[in-house]
């Protein structure tokens, strides 16, 4: 691929995913483009994007969005935050709320969702699909795919979930390890795009939206952020990864404890009318 290939792939990636792609990501964009290439059919990434260059934007486009976007996770991620889930966020939103909805976004593989659920089901066992909802979100289809069906490797286990965990949530599938009914019946995986249209998201009393931010620039993270406001309970919580911050926005005010940064909505921003949340 020249300088012109990778300019034209980190040009459709920022405008349908808003992720910026820097100068020094031009391996990152051969390397995930080639296995692409050859699964569809071209004799490498350059064929490829002739082709994208030659039609209106289509399937194919999206199978490129979707290879160049980052999804890394794993189990139970950052420890802490899970602990001030169960000891502090939960409690306190089940203390004001009949129903709480729980929303993972950029799900990736289904990690952190499920991770959500193993936590209810251990320490709020009595909570069931009428008191909680987890909804996770992710652009690529493809890696919903494997989200829903909860299908992990011993190596993917291995990063987070402990043994007496994977006892209890996780069965034998060959040489894969699936989740369990219990887990699959808490959480619903659809495909959203955080800078398309929102039209059927539930009004969410806890929003995760960890390792994101940092893949746009600031005027797409202020946008997102203030969609987020718009959409989430003013009692709410809004966890970031660790190496992110909405201290940018007006929309959030920062709370820090036990070490675990969480955010509030401002009160200084007063009361908006939120998304429509109608599902289709």
């Amino acid at each position: 691929m020249n300088t012109l290939d990778v300019a034209y792939v980190r040009q459709l990636v920022r405008e349908h995913s808003a992720i910026v792609l820097d100068d020094s990501k031009a391996y990152l964009v051969e390397g995930r483009l080639t296995p692409l290439a050859h699964n569809a059919g071209f004799s490498g990434p350059a064929a490829l994007v002739q082709r994208l260059r030659s039609e209106p934007v289509g399937p194919l486009h999206q199978r490129v969005v979707e290879a160049l976007t980052i999804n890394e996770t794993s189990f139970f991620r950052d420890p802490r935050v899970f602990d001030a889930i169960r000891a502090r966020i939960l409690p306190e939103l089940l203390r004001n709320r009949k129903k709480v909805t729980i929303w993972s976004a950029a799900c990736s593989t289904g990690q952190e969702p499920y991770s959500i659920a193993m936590l209810l089901l251990e320490h709020f066992p009595n909570l069931g699909p009428d008191s909680v909802e987890i909804v996770a979100t992710d652009l690529s289809e493809q890696v919903l795919e494997q989200a829903r069906a909860g299908r992990y490797s011993q190596l993917e286990l291995s990063r987070g979930v402990p043994r007496e965990l994977r006892r209890r949530y996780f069965e034998t599938d060959g040489d894969f390890f699936r989740v369990t009914e219990p887990l699959q019946k808490l959480v619903s995986f659809r495909r959203l795009n955080l800078v398309g249209t929102w039209p059927w998201l539930p009004w969410a009393d806890l929003v995760l939206l960890r390792n994101v931010l940092i893949y746009f620039d600031q005027t797409t993270r202020l946008d997102v952020l203030e969609r987020i406001r718009r959409n989430m309970n003013p009692q709410g919580c809004l966890v970031l990864g660790t190496s992110e911050t909405a201290i940018e926005s007006e929309c959030f005010t920062r709370v820090i404890s036990d070490g675990v940064v969480t955010y509030r909505i401002s009160r200084a921003t007063g009361s908006v009318p939120r998304l429509p949340t109608h599902r289709p």
